[in-house]
Parts: structure tokens; sequence; C-alpha cells
């Protein structure tokens, strides 16, 4: 039996093999961060003798020394993801300062606890069927992964190409097949409803409740388990299959209805990192936002918070989606900008308020809410094979959908010219807040009709004058390459702008008065001065931004990023033994 005195022999030896150690770096004077992500920081401050789980990244494809080096600071590995630097453990707290000192880690990040993107299932009385609101046909050619609890086989899906399961599995999902569809399951009823939004063809209901596009291919990787649950590493497996095998299955598009609290800058998120990838090989990247925008500004959850890929609110279409006079933003839809970064996001919303689609039986959520169940037929009122859920979970799919559509028609679309095109296409709605809801409404019909190319597609930075006070954005005209799809085309067709040259200008400065209240920002001042802006009731085709209330001064930023350490998220919320965040995350639908 190795001895403690041994053990330790064992620590230093792997620490030493790993190569020098050095004096824990600075931290970055823009972020605050050094080698290790603040949220370890304070957890490994105020749990010194307890187990952590984090995400390490190496200077260089880890081998063998790497992994001996882990194994003398007591790691137990999660996940290795093959084809990148990061490898998932879980050590004991005092080992994080080793991690830090060595030359041969780059980063170690946290590895939090996921969420569903879902809101909780409102109790009322359902107002009327709220359809995924499909096309007759569509998608052809094309095919779809999705990163969630896997998917329930169903007479609506008939395009499940392949199924993986990363949750249970035990051999290594980079390398060993079979990735056999007949063995696909959902034992939380999440995945299914986003998989019959994006593909579902309707037949249990006679079309009534069929997908965006019910011709696509669909690839199922599971990396969450029946109670919602995982952690960011999962994720982080399941994005490293999807770009080992996206040319085995052709996946062009990809759905990620998930995500988990900002806790790092872009750059130092092992999943930005992992979407950026997927975005560059071409896959296009579609995520949900979160369900934090009761909380306010600055709640966009990771990975949405990369700059490529297109985050996607939710809007409440009020159980009309052919009449766009009644719509809402929903009080949940998360909100920009991104934390650390100030990226403008989300990109556009869509519609995820009580949306009916797939049902898995006995799945937990279906066991949890018997009164969400929804017939296909109201003469047949037993006959309960689809669900009503919420959420940005819910909207993503749509936007998802349409991209298929929008690769089927033309196969040579980069990712880039499609996020180009969703946006400007949007429905912009009379007032609103740019941070909520982007360039606008999901506009399925104009999206396919859009022209236009770009070479590349970041969501502008939101930037300020440090002289006059304003706040502008970055010129997506210059951004993007291409004069047609400048900032006040996208978001704006109103007089909001001060620049007499919207097309050449790097920077689109807004024309309001900022306020001058310190406490809003630790910076000089970002946001306006005024009255809270009302949500959006009409969406013609004109304007998304008023010259009036762009910004309020209700959100207070702290030096320590968008929220003190005591604000939005707790430890005891977040970080629960069983893994679950959604609980806490969750809020009711709007009425």
């Amino acid at each position: 039996m190795r001895t403690p005195i041994a053990a330790c022999l064992l620590s230093l030896a792997a620490v030493a093999a790993a190569g020098p150690v050095h004096a824990p770096a600075a931290r970055s004077a823009s972020h605050g961060h050094g080698k290790v992500s603040q949220w370890v920081q304070r957890f490994a401050a105020a749990h010194p003798t307890e187990m952590v789980d984090v995400i390490v990244r190496f200077k260089s494809q880890p081998g063998g020394s790497e992994r001996l080096f882990l194994r003398g600071l007591f790691a137990r590995e999660r996940h290795s993801n093959l084809s990148s630097r990061w490898i998932a453990v879980r050590l004991p707290v005092w080992a994080v300062q080793w991690l830090e000192r060595s030359n041969a880690v780059d980063f170690v990040a946290a590895d939090p606890p996921m969420s569903l993107s879902q809101a909780a299932p409102y109790q009322g009385d359902l107002q009327g069927p709220a359809a995924g609101g499909g096309t007759s046909a569509g998608g052809a050619g094309v095919t779809i992964a999705m990163l969630d609890t896997g998917v329930r086989p169903s007479p609506d899906i008939q395009n499940l190409v392949a199924a993986v399961d990363l949750v249970q599995a035990s051999a290594n999902p980079l390398t060993d097949p079979p990735y056999d569809p007949a063995n696909s399951f959902d034992s939380n009823g999440h995945g299914t409803h986003v998989a019959g939004i994006l593909v579902g063809n309707g037949g249990l209901s006679s079309g009534r409740y069929a997908g965006v596009a019910p011709e696509a291919n669909l690839v199922s990787v599971r990396v969450l388990d029946a109670t919602g649950g995982g952690q960011a590493s999962d994720v982080l497996a399941g994005l490293q299959w999807v770009l080992a095998h996206k040319d085995q299955f052709g996946i062009n598009v990809l759905n990620l209805s998930l995500g988990h609290p900002v806790y790092e800058p872009a750059e130092l998120d092992p999943l930005v990192e992992a979407v950026e990838n997927l975005w560059g090989a071409g896959v296009t990247v579609v995520c949900s936002a979160g369900n934090n925008g009761h909380d306010g500004e600055g709640t966009i959850t990771s990975p949405c918070n990369a700059r490529d890929p297109i985050a996607v609110g939710a809007l409440n279409d009020r159980g009309t989606p052919d009449d766009p006079s009644d719509d809402l933003l929903t009080s949940y839809s998360s909100r920009g900008p991104t934390r650390f970064d100030l990226y403008a996001k989300p990109d556009l919303i869509a519609s995820g308020n009580r949306i009916v689609s797939l049902r898995a039986r006995g799945s937990t959520l279906d066991k949890a809410y018997p009164a969400q169940r929804v017939a296909e037929n109201p003469a047949v009122p037993w006959m309960k094979d689809y669900f009503e859920l919420s959420g940005t979970s819910m909207a993503s799919p749509r936007v998802a959908g349409t991209v298929a559509l929008m690769l089927a028609q033309d196969p040579t679309l980069t990712p880039a010219t499609v996020k180009a095109r969703l946006m400007q296409s949007a429905r912009k709605p009379n007032v609103g807040d740019p941070f909520a809801t982007g360039a606008g409404a999901l506009d399925v019909e104009a999206a396919l009709l859009a022209q236009g190319q770009v070479a590349a597609a970041p969501s502008p930075r939101v930037v300020r004058d440090d002289a006059t006070q304003l706040v502008g954005l970055e010129n997506t005209a210059v951004l993007w390459g291409n004069p047609a799809y400048s900032i006040d085309s996208i978001w704006s067709q109103s007089i909001l702008w001060t620049s007499a040259n919207p097309f050449a200008d790097p920077v689109m400065w807004s024309d309001a008065t900022l306020s001058l209240d310190p406490t809003v920002w630790p910076f000089p001042p970002l946001w306006l001065s005024g009255t809270d802006v009302p949500p959006p009731s009409s969406w013609p085709q004109n304007v998304l931004w008023s010259e009036s209330s762009l910004w309020t001064e209700s959100v207070l930023w702290s030096e320590s990023g968008i929220w003190s350490e005591s604000g939005i998220w707790s430890e005891s919320s977040i970080w629960s033994e069983s893994g679950i965040w959604s609980e806490a995350a969750a809020v009711a639908p709007d009425p």
C-alpha cells in the first residue's frame, strides 16, 4: 500500500515531469484572469479540502507526461478530447495551484453543470396549439446534428441517420462505431421535443405539428442524462464527436439547446473554442441564448457567447404563428451583451413560447408535467403524442431548421453568409432593446429569398467613446466586408446613428445621450439614461431601434465582470450535487 509520503513524492515527481514550475501568472488587466478561471479560484478559496471539476488546456497535445502529471495530482479523467488540447478532470482543490504553476498548462477552466434552455411548463389552460410551424417539405440533402438528451424513436422522425450516447458510452466515442439509430433513446424528453421542431414530419398529427425541415437528416448526440444533467466537458466531448464525424455523416448544421453561465472570456472558454472550430470547418452552429432574461442584460449563456455562431432568443407568437402583429419578446429570453467580451447578442429571435412538439412517453418531463401533454387530434383527446414546452431551447431549432432549408436551396452557402442573411431578413420591431431582440424576428420566407455574400459574420462588439460618452457598435459593413450589411440596415433603418458615412466607418455611434452615473459601469458609462424599454408589440418591416430609451440604468455591472459574486448566481443554485442547474434556472413561459 502506498504511504501518504510516497504519494506526495509521486505527486511532486509528476509535477517535475510536466516541466519546471513558476510563480502563478499575473492576472490579465482586461479580464482579471490568470491561468485559472475566476470561478475555480473562488471555489478553491471557499472549499480548500474538497474536489473540483476543471477542464485543463495544455500548451500542446497532451501525451504521456501530461497524464502522468495529472495522475500525480490524484486527478481522475472525465473526458480526454483527443482532437484538442483539453482534458477534463476531477482533482483535489489543493492541486489547482500546481496546475497554475506548470509550464505545460495553458489555462484551467471551470467544468460547470449544463442547463437545458427550456422554461418550466406553464400549468394553466392551453391557449390553443402553438405548432412547431414547419414547411410542407424541405431540407433534403442536409444533415442537422443536435447535442441534447437523445431522441426517442417516433413515426414523426423518419430521417435519424445516427445516434451516439456519450452519457453511458463504454467505448471511445471519437473512434469506435457503430452509431445505430435503432439504439437511440431519450429518458428526459427535451431532446425528442427539439428533434420534432427540427425535422418532425407531423405524421401523427396530419402535419399540424410538423417541424421546420422534415426532409433533413438528423444525427443525435446524447450528452445530458435523464434529469437533463451533465457538465461542460460532456458537451465538449459531443462537440469533438461532431467535428470528427461531420464528413462521415455530412453534417452541415448543429443545434445546441443548452448552455451554462459565462465564467471566462470567450477566448478562454473551452465550449466557445469548440463551436468556433466547427464554424470554421463549415458547420453552421445555432445555439439557444438562455432563459435568464428576468435577470436583465448580460445573461447570454455559453457557448452562445461565441462571436460567430448564431445566438437565438425567444419570441412569444401568442399562438398565432401566421400573424406577427401580436408578437412579443418573452420575458425570460436572455439579453446581451455577452459577459466580459461585450458582443451584441442574441443575433435574432424566433418563436419559443408554448411550442408543441413530440412527446417522449414515460420520460422525466412527461411524468413531471402530465398537463403539458397535447392531443394530436382534438376529436381523440386521449391520444396524446405531443408535448408543450417553452424556452430558447425551442427557438434555436426553429432557426437551425431554417438554416437547413437555406442550405438545401443553395448548398454553397457558408455559415457566415447564412448568418448575415438571417439577420438582415429578420422582421424588425417598432421599439425594442437591441440586446434582447438582436436583428429582429426570424422570417423564414424572407431568409430563403435573401441575397448577398459575406466572408465573415462575427457579431459586433459594443464600444464606447471616452470623450463623448457615446455608445456604439462595430459597423458590420466593415466587419463583414460588404457595405450592403451595415449596422443601420441590419439593426435599424431609422436615424439612429451619428455617422455620416454608415458604410465605411468602423464603428457606428448612437446619437443618444448616455448616463453619467458611475455606478452603472465600472469604466466610463455605457447605458443610456431613460425609462425602461417596453417589449415590442408589432413587427413591421421598418425599424428595430428607436432613438428613445435604448438602455436603462437598471443593471449594475461590477468590476468582477457583469455580476457581483453575491448577485445573480450562487454556488448552491448552480453547482448542485446532482449536477442539475436547469431546476434553478427554469422560469414559467409567458402567458
